[in-house]
């Protein structure tokens, strides 16, 4: 069950809960606001989360100031004023390739909805430090100290908040050579609480 681009964080909350069909628990998560999403799922749903993956938090609270929330809102913004394939080039010209290549891939799997999905996303404030202090399952969190967009700090402040939370470094070089960094240091996170 994929989510819906037209209504980013109900289709996600939905498709996890999908998931726990039959008594599964699930190991809820994703990268930025798909960390964020796993988050509030798991602070909702306590017995039906096995533990949430994050990788590369955005923000806590208020995502007005945040630099990922920003630039998704200016995103929003190109894409309704030039299309995506212009907003895509640009995209391209300032972007490694392997992060243009995931970008380019998911932007246009949600196109024609992606403005909607980012401008939701970059206006996206559910998760405060009372959710992620309800959160009771282990949160493996990877974090990259050289990721202006999702700073180092939002990282720690999630760290410092959750009862079950371990940080791996990753840095955007590493994930440049291999995208799978991110989620090797995910669950390198939950092994270090015991969680695998």
């Amino acid at each position: 069950m994929q989510p819906d681009p037209r209504r980013l964080i109900a289709s996600s909350l939905e498709a996890l809960s999908h998931a726990t069909q039959g008594g599964r628990r699930v190991l809820a998560g994703g990268v930025s606001i798909g960390a964020a999403v796993g988050v509030l799922w798991a602070s909702q749903n306590p017995h039906s989360a096995a533990g949430v993956v994050a990788a590369l938090p955005a923000w806590t609270g208020s995502p007005d100031a945040a630099p990922a929330a920003r630039s998704a809102r200016h995103t929003a913004a190109l894409l309704r004023e030039h299309g995506i394939d212009s907003v895509i080039r640009e995209m391209r010209a300032s972007s490694p390739d392997w992060l243009a290549d995931e970008l380019e891939a998911s932007w246009r799997d949600q196109w024609p909805a992606l403005a909607d999905a980012l401008d939701e996303a970059g206006r996206f404030g559910a998760v405060t430090g009372d959710v992620l202090r309800s959160v009771s399952v282990p949160v493996g969190i990877a974090a990259a100290p050289d990721d202006p967009v999702h700073p180092w700090e939002a990282a720690t402040q999630w760290h410092a908040q959750l009862a079950r939370a371990h940080i791996t470094p990753v840095t955007l070089i590493d994930a440049g050579r291999d995208p799978a960094m991110l989620g090797h240091g995910c669950l390198n996170s939950l092994r270090a609480l015991g969680a695998l």
